[in-house]
């Protein structure tokens, strides 16, 4: 009988796509939440591998919150033109419209926090009784409490005191009526793992990952980029700098990061160097000591 050593990225990969075919086979109405940041591309990427030939099984869900890199949106659209697959976008601004979300006021207002209300508003509405997300648990201290399959409440609320044990890749999806799952393929990747598959797979990704000069400014410790929904301090100016992003999300909180990394091998490299954590420059973290776990429980991703 021939053996296979698989290599740590194989085995991440086998490891994802086993949990993806576990989704598709134990849920009746799954969605995958897709954000255009490199985890939910990898995500993607994988969904892909784990059913070829047939098309995804089910579609991908973008929240929307109006104030995105317009970059981010760009690539989102070309990648579902390019490969037929099924988006729903569904956005904070009908959230607002509504009334059912309050917009922010305040020089430091942001939309991020919003899009919980506009996630399990849909959920809801789709009857999804899953939702695939890309987190991982190196990213932040509260990810790194939940399980790859995270019950959620008929509230859509997570209590991570009350987990189900998950012991040889027996995973539990039995749910009463009105509750859901949330469920993370990659948890047991690290951004490292990322970068090296994405780099492997020579997987096309938005510009923004990748250095160029944009205009920013210095906000308690962040480099935000320049937009519209910015609002400068009397004592604030923009400034160009080469930069890239390492994460991306809202625009309002989503810091950039001064770097020359212009290829996947440099971006690499980079993040081996690094002492700053992924997150370090998401401004929605720094709200308070406990804002991920808050938002979380909430029924963030």
């Amino acid at each position: 009988m021939q053996s296979y050593n698989l290599t740590h990225l194989e085995e991440l990969e086998s490891e994802a796509i086993f949990i993806l075919r576990e989704v598709a086979s134990q849920f009746e109405k799954p969605v995958m939440l897709f954000s255009g940041g490199k985890d939910s591309i990898i995500m993607f990427y994988l969904a892909r591998k784990a059913f070829y030939p047939a098309k995804i099984p089910f579609p991908l869900m973008h929240i929307d919150t109006g104030h995105n890199f317009p970059e981010t949106i760009l690539y989102r659209d070309s990648l579902m033109k390019k490969t037929g697959e099924t988006l729903i976008v569904k956005y904070v601004q009908d959230s607002i419209d509504s009334g059912i979300a309050i917009e922010e006021k305040g020089i430091n207002a942001s939309r991020n926090g919003l899009q919980t209300i506009t996630l399990l508003e849909s959920l809801e509405e789709g009857k999804y009784d899953c939702a695939l997300g890309g987190a991982r648990r190196d990213e932040e201290k509260a990810r790194a409490k939940e399980r790859f399959f995270s019950h959620r409440d008929e509230f859509g609320q997570w209590d991570p005191k009350n987990q189900r044990p998950e012991l040889w890749n027996l995973f539990n999806g039995k749910k009463n009526n009105g509750e859901h799952f949330r469920v993370f393929p990659i948890s047991n990747w690290t951004e490292m793992d990322v970068w090296q598959y994405i780099l492997h797979e020579r997987i096309e990704l938005p510009s923004l990952y990748f250095s160029h000069n944009r205009e920013v400014v210095k906000r308690n410790g962040v480099l935000l980029a320049k937009c519209d929904y910015i609002k400068l301090k009397e004592n604030e100016r923009w400034e160009e700098k080469t930069v890239r992003c390492r994460t991306i999300g809202d625009m309002t909180c989503t810091g950039v990061s001064e770097s020359k990394s212009s290829s996947l091998e440099e971006i690499i490299a980079e993040v081996a160097a690094t002492r700053i954590t992924e997150r370090g420059g998401r401004a929605d973290d720094k709200r308070s000591e406990a804002a991920m776990e808050d938002r979380k429980k909430e029924g963030y991703f």
